[in-house]
């Protein structure tokens, strides 16, 4: 299965409380946090939601910490 390394780029400062809450649900408390998460559709359809904010890369596998 692959991976996608999702890190924000942007603030969310001023930003709708829709997209906050999306935020959260991936993960991304901060910005320059990084998360990795597999490639679904249910996380393809959230990075859509937050593209102008977020950088998205391939993963070879997970990174666990």
């Amino acid at each position: 299965m692959s991976y996608l390394k999702i890190t924000l780029v942007k603030s969310l400062i001023g930003r709708p409380e829709t997209e906050r809450r999306t935020a959260r649900a991936l993960g991304l408390k901060r910005l320059n946090s990084e998360v990795y998460h597999p490639d679904t559709p249910a996380v393809r359809g959230q990075i859509k939601k937050l593209a102008h904010l977020l950088k998205v890369e391939a993963a070879d596998q997970e990174v666990k910490k």
